[in-house]
């Protein structure tokens, strides 16, 4: 069976976020000064092959730990549907 995973890669709050402080800077500059706290990660969407939609959870949360997700730096959600 098929499933369509949509996973988010964010940086923890504990760590500096860069590209999001410039981009903040920048809605200063459009003014857009109401919009704050910009935070900017990844979005992955991928489809897994599975017997049933527990293993494709494991996979997808293997996937994460192993090669998509920096734990040390980032945390990361996904969402699993059939496809």
């Amino acid at each position: 069976m098929k499933f369509q995973a949509e996973i988010d890669v964010m940086p923890k709050k504990e760590i500096l976020d860069p590209q999001g402080k410039a981009v903040s800077g920048s809605m200063k500059n459009l003014g857009l000064s109401e919009i704050t706290n910009i935070r900017i990660g990844k979005h992955i969407s991928l489809e897994v092959e599975a017997e049933s939609e527990a293993a494709a959870n494991e996979k997808v949360e293997q996937a994460c730990k192993k090669l998509l997700a920096n734990l040390i730096m980032e945390s990361y959600s996904f969402k699993i549907q059939p496809v």
